[in-house]
């Protein structure tokens, strides 16, 4: 019989994250090795726990979750995600703009497969989530990456956007807080981001999924507060912020320019019937999550978890010779640094294989997240700081011998 193959939309599209490196650790977990998976932001294998309101909204609206919804969502859960996106300085939300999603993964594709034909390109940035790349790729979309420069704490490298802008550039995606640097972006840069948007006539793409885990006193600031002219698609939800990324509840919210917008809009609502409705029992949770707020806060302060487990990661990184890092000011990651030069390393990916092959621990290689150079990787510091200077210890244990040849 003849092989059956993959579709040629494949070809190009890459989630490394969960990629052959994950692979080489399932084989080893299959062989009953343990491992410490510090390669994805999954609160619950850690030990962290929903809000009690949260999982009671859920549990009690069980009944009324047997049958589809709304192909946007269940009207509660909808004046909810209005509602805040409002006070968070949005103008001009109402429900009709607002569509719920397994995750925000599943409204990424989506917003993707609505906007981008064949040759049409879109800005997403270096470092990025791979899913945006990803799905811009599957849509048949070409993505440019601009850089994030890490000299000046990880910002969008504004005179490259504008350099990369053609007459075929579609939209500017922003991720903000960003995964996976934790860097935060100043309101001033945010305007001027905005601005090329509008003098180009392009789509911003808002992924501010983390902006209630930022730390230090920094502060998120929504582009589409500032973005009044411009058309914006504004992704957030529960996963990270109310720690149940199992349950799959995400969000997408239209704001801006609508009115220029008519026809996307009407393909991202045939996309969205298409799916019928995201899981309903997960959309009972918005309503309730959205009047918590401040549930996970204590963790992100001195003293509180996270911020503690950030800490002591960022000091053992930095203490070990060959590592550097710009410290994260918000989400579960930090990128370290490291002096390829000094280890030889050409493939970051083989780096972070031959560690986790030796010391029992997985992390994610830097080009997995389109960077371009193999001298970096993402850590999660989800576990206890017992666990996380353990880790690092190991790090340091495997560098003193590492050089690939």
């Amino acid at each position: 019989m003849s092989e059956i193959k993959k579709s040629i939309k494949l070809k190009h599209v890459a989630y490394d994250v969960r990629g052959p490196v994950l692979d080489a650790a399932s084989e080893m977990e299959a062989r009953g090795e343990t491992i410490l998976k510090l390669n994805i932001g999954n609160p619950a294998p850690f030990g962290f726990e929903a809000p009690e309101e949260v999982v009671n909204a859920i549990a009690c609206h069980l009944s009324a979750a047997e049958g589809y919804s709304d192909s946007r969502g269940i009207r509660s859960a909808r004046e909810a995600i209005a509602e805040y996106h409002i006070k968070k300085g949005v103008q001009g939300v109402t429900i009709e703009d607002v569509y719920t999603g397994n995750g925000v993964s599943e409204l990424i594709n989506m917003t993707m497969q609505a906007l981008l034909s064949p040759g049409d390109e879109i800005l997403i940035p270096s470092p990025d989530y791979p899913l945006w790349t990803a799905s811009a790729t599957l849509a048949g979309g070409t993505v440019r990456h601009y850089i994030c420069d890490e000299s000046s704490d990880w910002m969008p490298d504004i005179s490259d956007i504008r350099a990369k802008i053609t007459s075929k550039t579609r939209g500017i995606v922003l991720i903000n807080p960003n995964n996976p640097t934790g860097a935060v972006y100043a309101p001033e840069l945010l305007e001027q981001i905005v601005k090329l948007a509008y003098e180009h006539d392009l789509v911003l793409f808002a992924d501010e999924i983390y902006d209630r885990m930022t730390m230090d006193g920094y502060t998120h600031t929504p582009l589409a507060s500032i973005s009044s002219d411009v058309f914006c698609v504004t992704f957030n939800g529960l996963s990270k912020s109310h720690l149940i990324a199992g349950y799959r509840v995400g969000w997408m919210v239209l704001s801006g320019n609508k009115a220029n917008a008519k026809s996307y809009i009407e393909g991202l609502n045939m996309l969205s019937s298409m799916r019928l409705c995201s899981n309903v029992p997960g959309q009972y949770a918005i309503p309730a999550a959205l009047k918590c707020l401040e549930s996970t806060s204590p963790m992100l302060v001195p003293g509180g978890r996270v911020y503690e487990q950030r800490r002591v990661i960022c000091d053992a990184l930095e203490s070990i010779p060959g590592i550097s890092l710009v410290r994260p000011k918000a989400t579960f990651y930090c990128f370290p640094k490291i002096d390829a030069k000094s280890f030889g390393i050409i493939n970051d990916e083989r780096f972070v294989l031959d560690f986790l092959r030796e010391k029992k621990v997985l992390l994610v290689h830097g080009r997995a997240f389109h960077w371009p150079d193999p001298d970096h990787f993402r850590i999660v510091y989800l576990p206890n700081v017992d666990v996380l200077a353990d880790a690092a210890g190991k790090l340091r244990d495997f560098l003193e011998t590492y050089h690939q040849d």
